[in-house]
């Protein structure tokens, strides 16, 4: 009789399935609120805080020096013990996963480790790796400075070098170069020794340091940009407004919205915005629509505004997140953008599948989630769970139900069972408006996070749970949230916050957490479900 190769079912496949966000067993955890919880490997709690970290933010239930405490010892943790995973995660989580100040610490404790340790190797490519805007190898050396002083390694000195090499150059000069840093390019390029890869660039480097130290008497030839740009700064403040009749000089000047604003020293009018919105990009764009508005642009330029940040390729390239696009929706004045920011937005959801079968989702609705992602933000994370939520159902509409929950509260406060609100969606009606919807009409109830009770009461035969949640779940009876759904009904989680502990086990048979700001995780769905094991978002080399 064969012991091994017998027939296998769809549903043994699916027990043997992995994702790479992994539980492990911690006696006694607890949830902040409770619930039994489940905790996860280092590199699964690295990944989920990672994508979810501003850095020096608190959040409703951990502390800012308590969270990036745990996020550096993570860091310093998987450095020794992985730096080729830590090196394709950095590079990810920078470019992929938009996030900006994570990258930087993640990079610089990563060295501190290795070199404490005596470990050899990866530091250079760590710290290029997450170096991917000009003004970033500044914010690089300023964070090392203030842990560890101006004693730079040469590990640290190299990376900083190729970042640099790879992305210095006239224009990034002139928009990121700034007195009111504290390392400006000139301190970069003397500390990193970095080599020129050509001979424009040679002539730029050596302009950049003379600059700075007032021995830059002429502008070598190859440098047309600067040599523009001193051409323009050096015109008498009443002749300025008219180069606005010619913006391709403020264009070949490398000029920005904001040089420009400083430069008239003047009213930005229709007129001055109009010279410099072709040279602006969807970020820039979306950010200033009020100001558009406020200064009555004519239509034939709105309509150029309109076509870019409706381009898909261009607002793939701002790597925006949807949340942005959210704000910008929220502050307009009038209806003249509306419809385009709703396009705009539906391209950072392009990740979003059709899945088959019936889907519920499930959105956390409770008063932790009306947490902001930043001390200076105003979007809180039950929007971003709204969002991601929405754009799911939109996608797999009419097989999709799609509901906020939290908990029902007594005059004392004590919950006393869950709180559920089911969502209908509009047939046609985009994701921004259907937000808009969701606020006006009550879905950001507040209260507890009673989890496992809200999916015992809303969960209808579906093939499919679907949880966007901070996952810290109130006791309900249950030895975890995944335990109030049947075995056979794989339940996603996606996690807003990155805590240490979960609602649910992760990683093998119908259970799986995933993270991050961007709709890139929902991909992971659909290659379970096709019998793949899932793997980590990262592919390819650094190189």
């Amino acid at each position: 009789m064969a012991k091994f190769n017998v027939p296998v079912t769809q549903e043994t496949r699916r027990g043997r399935l992995t994702s790479p966000v992994m539980s492990v067993p911690v006696p006694g955890a607890r949830t902040y609120e409770g619930a039994v919880a489940t905790a996860r490997d280092p590199k699964s709690e690295l990944f989920l805080l990672g994508t979810t970290n501003f850095v020096s933010e608190g959040t409703f239930y951990e502390g800012k020096k308590e969270r990036d405490a745990r996020y550096t010892a993570l860091v310093r943790q998987v450095a020794v013990q992985d730096p080729e995973w830590l090196a394709f995660f950095a590079h990810w989580l920078r470019v992929s996963g938009n996030m900006r100040s994570a990258p930087v610490v993640l990079a610089a404790e990563a060295v501190a480790a290795r070199l404490a340790s005596g470990s050899h190797g990866w530091s250079r490519k760590l710290v290029d790796a997450v170096l991917q805007r000009p003004d970033e190898p500044g914010e690089f050396l300023a964070y090392w400075e203030s842990r560890w002083g101006t004693e730079f390694p040469m590990s640290v000195k190299r990376g900083v070098a190729d970042a640099v090499t790879r992305m210095y150059t006239e224009r990034a000069y002139t928009k990121y170069d700034s007195s009111t840093k504290g390392w400006r390019f000139s301190d970069v390029l003397t500390i990193s020794h970095a080599r020129p890869k050509a001979s424009w660039q040679a002539a730029l480097f050596e302009h950049i340091v003379n600059d700075r130290y007032g021995r830059a008497e002429s502008i070598a030839e190859g440098l047309q940009l600067l040599r523009q740009r001193k051409e323009l700064l050096a015109l008498p403040v009443s002749d300025r407004r008219a180069v606005l009749a010619t913006p391709d000089r403020l264009r070949v000047a490398g000029f920005t919205w904001e040089a420009l604003s400083g430069w008239l020293q003047g009213p930005m009018d229709a007129q001055a915005w109009e010279a410099i919105i072709p040279s602006m990009n969807v970020m820039a764009l979306i950010r200033n629509l009020r100001n558009f508005d406020q200064a009555e642009i004519s239509d034939e330029v709105a309509q150029l505004v309109i076509a870019k940040i409706t381009d898909q390729a261009e607002v793939v390239k701002s790597r925006t997140f949807p949340m942005r696009w959210l704000s910008a929706y929220n502050h307009v004045p009038s209806d003249r953008w509306k419809h385009a920011l709703s396009i705009g937005a539906s391209h950072t959801l392009s990740n979003v599948p059709k899945l088959g079968g019936r889907t519920l989702i499930m959105v956390d609705v409770s008063s932790s989630m009306d947490n902001t992602f930043s001390k200076d933000g105003t979007l809180q994370r039950w929007d971003a769970a709204a969002v991601f939520g929405i754009a799911l159902g939109k996608a797999n509409a009419p097989n999709a139900t799609v509901s906020a929950f939290s908990s029902q509260q007594t005059y004392y406060g004590d919950p006393r069972g869950a709180r559920t609100k089911t969502f209908e969606l509009r047939k046609g009606a985009n994701v921004l408006n259907e937000l808009a919807r969701w606020k006006s009409e009550g879905y950001f109830m507040g209260g507890g996070t009673e989890t496992a009770m809200a999916l015992r009461q809303l969960y209808d035969s579906h093939d499919r749970v679907v949880i966007l949640t901070d996952e810290q779940a109130s006791q309900a009876g249950y030895a975890e949230v995944g335990d109030a759904l049947p075995a056979h009904v794989p339940l996603y989680t996606w996690n807003l916050a990155g805590y240490e502990y979960g609602h649910a086990s992760s990683g093998t048979g119908n259970r799986h957490t995933f993270g991050g700001l961007t709709d890139a995780a929902f991909s992971t769905i659909a290659q379970l479900e096709s019998m793949q094991a899932g793997r980590w978002p990262w592919e390819g080399s650094l190189s």
